[in-house]
């Protein structure tokens, strides 16, 4: 880790002592790389329901790859798709979006194109693909359960855009972009990887911070009182604002420095042993039948 990061997490508040509400990432995080879900974690969301501790997700994913999910988790909350800039009630219907502005729309798609990323659109519940060959169009039909609509040309979808999502097996040139199109349209949008092959550039109010107040103030608390769990630098903006950051075992140590804890790696449970260990003893007096899997470690152990 390098000096300023250390700074930075030595600098963080103390975690919160008390919990009322959990938003946390979905992939990476919350499913398993297999885009699985575990028996453990499913425990650990129904100890935190019968606490009185609701569990609302927030993801890059648009809405259809969030809610395949809801029936096997056992929840019915609000919550955030796109990034944090589209939210949806329960019942899901739209609750509150956000668009980024047409011209930086076409910004964006220019820079990608230059630089042979594939670009998608996103909007409401519309997925808007141009080649429909690129390497993550099938991979990613399988992984949020929707097939895209295919355009011969972005020209005439620049409005009402919720999200555009680069593609790449070349992960250093995502990399380079989320820097050159950040810079580019600072300001004007949020842009960060969501993965390793993922660049999302989304409305600048449309990140994961800006959808942990809209879920704070739904259920009428402090985001002070909310635990934040993910693992990619697009979950550093609900980080940075919960009173519980809690960073999964695979983050890069950029990510980790903007935790109070960092838990185990997404292929072993450390979405169940962060909630089963940092999370309901924040919430509930622990019982001496509890048992939980190994550990979380501080941040920086």
């Amino acid at each position: 880790m390098m000096v300023n990061e250390n700074a930075r997490q030595a600098a963080l508040p103390p975690p919160a002592s008390r919990i009322k509400l959990v938003v946390s990432d979905m992939d990476g995080t919350l499913l398993t790389p297999e885009k699985q879900v575990t028996h453990h974690s499913i425990a650990a969301i129904k100890a935190l329901n019968e606490a009185g501790v609701p569990v609302c997700l927030v993801s890059s994913r648009p809405p259809n790859g969030m809610e395949m999910y809801f029936e096997v988790l056992g929840i019915d909350t609000p919550y955030g798709a796109l990034n944090g800039g589209t939210i949806f009630n329960a019942d899901r219907t739209i609750r509150s979006q956000l668009s980024l502005d047409p011209e930086a729309v076409q910004e964006a798609l220019d820079m990608l194109k230059v630089h042979h990323i594939d670009a998608w659109l996103f909007r409401g519940h519309e997925w808007l693909v141009e080649n429909e060959t690129g390497a993550y169009v099938e991979p990613e039909k399988r992984a949020i359960h929707m097939q895209p609509h295919i355009v011969s040309s972005f020209a005439g979808s620049l409005n009402g855009i919720g999200k555009i999502t680069g593609s790449s097996a070349d992960y250093e040139a995502l990399e380079r972009q989320e820097l050159e199109i950040g810079s580019l349209l600072e300001g004007r949008a949020s842009v960060a990887r969501s993965s390793s092959w993922f660049l999302d550039i989304t409305p600048s109010d449309a990140n994961k911070g800006h959808a942990l107040r809209q879920l704070a103030a739904f259920y009428g608390i402090s985001p002070s009182e909310v635990a934040c769990i993910g693992d990619m630098n697009n979950d550093i903006p609900m980080l940075k604002l919960a009173g519980l950051a809690i960073a999964m075992g695979q983050a890069t140590d950029h990510v980790r420095s903007h935790a109070h804890f960092v838990t185990d790696s997404n292929d072993h449970d450390g979405w169940a042993k962060a909630m089963e260990q940092l999370v309901l003893p924040r919430v509930e007096k622990p019982t001496s039948d509890k048992t939980a899997p190994e550990a979380t470690t501080p941040h920086g152990a």
